[in-house]
């Protein structure tokens, strides 16, 4: 833990749902431009490998509130919300003197029970929300606001922000500022509509094939050519287009609009930091921008996330706070979503829970220490077989170098999940050697020894964490035979 600077920083978070890492510019997207998150990096640092535990909306927010991993936080699937009595960084920096609030997505839970805790304002959307004119959930009823919500949203944070500096000049305070965009069905708003036309480039693994995957893979219902709907593109497609023909048109309308949302939340952010700007709050203010999770942009032939494939599990994470991190710096450090409530609270001077997991990385950032020597993360995504998308259960673990994969496909009779079982298999990918991921060598020989090595880091890894492989009875033919217990969340 590091002192508390003279003056505690206020901490402005913004995070987005699904915005990929590769759709901002300072990423180095090919596809779009975002000047207003690319100001902030060159203002402070870009976290070029930060990563989700869990690439699902509902589990990687209670995460990043949490900073413990779903089994820990009991937050595993869409239709698990998040006990709002576990301590949070917000409910931690309320504890030591700091104004809270927290505006736009929730997702945690709906019904009083479910409510926020330790935010002193709170105005939450109701389950996903809507584009336009969004209803608030507030401590004293549903409130609507007319407007385009990335814009309502803004409006709400900046009026906040107005008011906390005229009633309490000096005293510090924490705004979780959370978008809906640019999550499905994409609408984008009148003002960046048409901003972005055909032709969108393709990813390189568009037409990907999946020859060296498992089952997982082929069944997803997340590809582009087959399972967008009339809902996302908004129009019927041209008649007469071949079936490749048809998956690029595709493929340019959702882009279009998906891009045109992140268009909206970049000129946001833009009126977020001209704010900080004008009142001379930039500097002493850790400002940072994230999203709960990747997305596929086509990448894989897929749209959505859930798979431990680096498009999914990677999230853009840009902060800055002049007075003590240095700017226009890249970090390849290896953080994740769980590291995220130490590291503010660390910032802030303030102890964390003692069940927070994770580790902080401010003083690394700020004191310019290199990149750890051989990290390594673990990922499980527990929704097996959801009625959407389809995506089976698995865990993992990623290095610098390699990428494994347990494919265990059961749901575990967790809420959100299916029966079905399916075989279990692995994957491995050697990132060095295929960055893409479209090769498995889990059974190549060659890769026999690393796996090994991998297997064995992997039950470490899984253990420091506090989580247990999946390990059911099988039958003769080695077919599950019981559902492993599902996990319980820390109280």
């Amino acid at each position: 833990m590091t002192a508390a600077p003279a003056r505690r920083p206020n901490i402005l978070m913004v995070l987005t749902d699904d915005h990929a890492a590769h759709a901002v510019g300072a990423y180095g997207s090919v596809v779009n431009v975002t000047p207003h998150l690319d100001e902030i990096a060159s203002r402070g640092w870009v976290m070029e490998d930060c990563f989700c535990t869990n690439s699902i909306c509902t589990p990687s927010r209670a995460s990043i509130l949490t900073g413990t991993h779903s089994h820990v936080n009991g937050v595993t699937t869409l239709s698990t919300p998040m006990d709002p009595s576990l301590p949070t960084f917000v409910s931690r920096l309320q504890e030591e003197g700091y104004r809270t609030g927290i505006v736009g997505k929730w997702h945690l839970g709906e019904g009083p029970e479910h409510e926020p805790r330790g935010f002193d304002r709170w105005e939450i959307l109701h389950d996903q929300g809507e584009y336009f004119d969004p209803v608030f959930r507030t401590a004293s009823g549903d409130v609507q606001r007319k407007g385009y919500t990335t814009d309502v949203i803004t409006d709400i944070a900046l009026d906040w922000m107005q008011d906390w500096e005229s009633e309490a000049a000096g005293e510090p305070w924490c705004l979780l500022v959370h978008h809906k965009a640019p999550h499905r069905p994409w609408h984008p708003d009148e003002a960046h509509r048409g901003l972005y036309a055909d032709p969108i480039p393709l990813p390189p693994t568009f037409h990907d094939d999946y020859a060296t995957r498992g089952t997982a893979a082929h069944r997803a219902a997340m590809r582009v050519a087959d399972h967008l709907n009339l809902e996302d593109l908004k129009q019927y497609p041209p008649e007469g287009l071949s079936y490749e023909e048809l998956a690029v048109w595709k493929y340019q309308r959702y882009m279009q609009d998906y891009l045109e949302c992140v268009a909206s939340i970049d000129d946001n952010v833009g009126r977020l930091t001209a704010e900080l700007d004008q009142r001379g709050l930039f500097d002493d203010t850790l400002y940072a921008y994230a999203s709960d999770q990747g997305f596929f942009l086509g990448d894989h032939g897929w749209f959505d996330k859930r798979f431990m494939y680096d498009e999914s599990i990677r999230m853009p994470l840009i902060l800055s706070y002049p007075d003590q991190l240095p700017q226009g710096r890249r970090s390849e450090r290896m953080v994740t979503n769980v590291d995220l409530a130490r590291t503010f609270l660390d910032a802030a001077g303030v102890e964390p829970d003692p069940g927070m997991q994770g580790s902080s990385f401010f003083a690394p950032l700020r004191d310019g220490l290199p990149p750890q020597k051989d990290p390594a993360f673990y990922y499980r995504y527990w929704e097996n077989d959801d009625g959407i998308h389809g995506a089976l259960a698995h865990y993992g673990i990623r290095t610098s170098r390699y990428k494994l994969i347990r494919f265990y496909n059961d749901g575990l009779g967790l809420p959100g999940t299916r029966p079905h079982l399916f075989p279990p298999y692995w994957e491995l990918y050697d990132m060095l050697e295929d960055p893409e991921e479209l090769h498995n060598v889990a059974d190549e020989p060659a890769y026999a020894q690393i796996r090994g090595e991998l297997e064995e880091r992997l039950k470490v890894e899984q253990a420091a964490v506090g989580d247990q492989p999946y390990d059911p009875e099988v039958d003769a033919e080695g077919r599950p035979v019981r559902l492993v217990s599902p996990p319980r969340p820390r109280t």
